[in-house]
This record gives C-alpha cells, structure tokens and sequence, in this order.
C-alpha cells in the first residue's frame, strides 16, 4: 500500500509537527509514506522529515497554496497512491476534486482520508461555503478528528450522524520531553512563563501580555517563542503597556523542549483549539500547564492543569501568582499534569493509524 500525506506545508503548526513526526514512524513499521507540500519552503521540520527518507514533492516555493494549477499537480500525483490523506483546508478541498477527476478522466480510484486538526474554523461561520464543505468531507472515506470535542463540532458542522468520522488523539514523545534538560544560560531569578505558539489569529497571546500588567515586574518574566502574522501587533501591545522588558519574543526555536524545562509554567491562551500539541509538550516536562477554558484545551486540561476564564487577565494573573507563592500546589499541578501527558504518547497516536490503514487494505 503507497500512501501519502498532503499538507500546504512544513511551516510550524501542530499539523505540520504532526505529519513530521507520524510518517518516519510509520515507514518504521512498513508502511510505503510519501509526503506532498503545496509550499515546500525549507524549514526545520521539512529538514527533520528528508532525514526519514521519504520523498517530498513540493509544488512551489513560497508560493499560494491555492493556486489553482495546485489541484492538477495534485490529481496526477494521486493516481500513483492507494491512499492520499490530506490536512488542512486547501490540501482537503483540492484532494476531493482531484479524486473525481482521478475517476473520470483517468479511470483510478484513490482511497481518501483527511485529518481534521481544529475544533473550528473561519470557513464554518460562512453561510454559503458550508454547502462545500458538506460536499467535500462526503469525499473522504474516513475523517480522523484529533479530539472528541473536533469530532462533535464537525459532526454538528456537516449535520451527518452518519458520517465515517472517528478521533485519533494528537500525541508527543512524552519521555523525549521529559528528559530533556534545561537551558542554563537562561535561567533567570524571575519566576518564568512561557507560551510556545504561531502568532495567528487562533492564539491568544494578548491576554497573556496584559496578565504580566498585574504581575510584580521584579519577579515575573515572559517567553514567547513562535513566529506568524501578529508579531508586530504583539510587540506592539507589549510596549504600549509597558512590559516590553520582561516579555521576551524568542522567534522559532528548535530547542522547544529544552526551553520549557527552563521555564517555571506553560500556559496556552487561544481562542479555540483542536488538540494542542503544545498542551501536551507542557505537561510532558512536568511544568503546570495554564490553558484557556476553551473547546480543544478544555479536554485534556480540565481535571489536571489548570483552566482560566478566556481572555480574563485577571484570573489568569491570580493562576500565575498562587502557583510562585504556593509551593505544594505547584508540586501538585506539575505531578498531575505529567501523568496526563502519558495518556497522549506519539506511539499510541501512531498505533491509531497504522490500525487504520491496515484496515484499508
């Protein structure tokens, strides 16, 4: 069975860190995994992947990922696949037309398969678009969710109780994380929280920002490691209140997990979510991990981190400040949390769809 995955690309993003780190896997248990990116620009995770040794087509450089010329490139790619299984909306929606024209003008059929990695999205709030969506997900053979609350809102979305959806949960090497050691040239007297995320329209950083307001400027310090579109507006809403100094934007890391060591907590302040990788990276490190109350981080926060009200940077500084003043509860927070993190390992995520293909063939 030749399989391959389409994704728009390798940027950072937790579709992207999980394609990268399901295909090798996967090609370790026999299975035959190519990768497609619609923009192949070098990144660190296109690097990780090339060193498994699977072949990546790339489309283009930088370029629109929905180019139109993409879904022909696209449909003759696929007719060398049994199974093409696509991530994010661009890949998902050309996938589809590619398998009708891969049944009528070149007489093959492809299985397909998609991943859903969101509990929401933009495209959900427009009337006339969800006649589309409905039409392209009835494509898919089977529609993997990342969480339980995904598969619900989708299920809701398309209106189809019938529908072949099913959740494979996102996952992370759990002991790879927790093993790992600190960066000591960044220790600091200040009591650290760090949030590692693409500045996008999804994350919440801004919440965060305002929470080190409230918080004494002589022991608290801010880590915020990712990149994207809203940088500027953040660096910007730093120093217009006044915490330029000690809210540190630390770019693209590929030390991710060392830095998490380093700080004290991990918080993830977003507006919705569908399984957040970095959820489980924090509580890997056996770090409390503080989330918004929000679908996506609610289901594997609730019970063991610590969940605050979305967008309150008042409850959220008032969470900070008891886990620096309340040693104990710390312990406890960070204790629960890393067993929580077990629960989501890589390998059972892998084990989930290698199950899934063999049940294709």
């Amino acid at each position: 069975m030749k399989i391959l995955h389409v994704i728009t690309s390798l940027q950072t993003g937790g579709a992207e860190k999980l394609v990268t780190d399901i295909v090798p896997m996967l090609r370790l248990k026999g299975l035959d995994v190519d990768v497609c990116l619609f923009d192949g620009q070098e990144t660190a995770f296109k690097k990780r992947l090339e060193k498994s040794g699977c072949r990546i087509y790339s489309f283009s450089n930088g370029g629109n990922v929905y180019n139109p010329m993409n879904i022909l490139r696209l449909t003759r790619l696929m007719r060398h696949y049994d199974v093409v299984h696509t991530h994010n909306t661009a890949p998902q929606l050309f996938g589809a037309i590619g398998s009708v024209l891969c049944s009528v003008v070149m007489r093959t059929q492809q299985c397909l398969i998609t991943t859903e990695h969101t509990t929401s999205n933009r495209r959900r709030n427009w009337t006339w678009y969800v006649y589309i969506d409905r039409w392209m997900y009835k494509r898919y053979k089977r529609i993997i969710c990342i969480s339980k609350q995904a598969e619900e809102n989708l299920r809701l979305h398309l209106k189809r109780d019938n529908q072949p959806i099913e959740t494979i949960f996102n996952g992370v090497s759990v002991e790879s994380f927790h093993n790992t050691k600190p960066v000591e040239e960044m220790r600091t007297d200040r009591f650290v929280v760090v949030m590692v995320a693409g500045f996008r329209y999804q994350k919440d950083q801004d919440t965060l920002i305002k929470a080190m307001t409230k918080l004494d400027k002589d022991k608290y310090e801010l880590w915020l490691v990712g990149d994207g579109e809203r940088r500027d507006m953040l660096e910007k809403l730093s120093a217009e209140l006044g915490v330029s100094d000690r809210v540190k934007f630390l770019g693209l890391r590929t030390d991710v997990a060392e830095l998490l060591h380093t700080a004290d907590v991990v918080v993830m302040s977003s507006h919705w979510e569908g399984l957040s990788l970095s959820n489980i990276e924090g509580m890997s490190v056996g770090k409390p991990f503080v989330a918004s109350d929000v679908d996506g981080l609610r289901e594997v926060t609730d019970g063991y981190g610590i969940l605050f009200e979305h967008g309150n940077e008042d409850k959220l500084a008032e969470t900070i400040t008891r886990l620096h003043d309340d040693k104990a509860y710390y312990d406890k927070i960070a204790a629960a949390c890393y067993e929580r993190a077990k629960q989501f390992d890589i390998n059972k995520t892998v084990e989930g769809y290698y199950e899934l293909y063999r049940e294709l063939q």
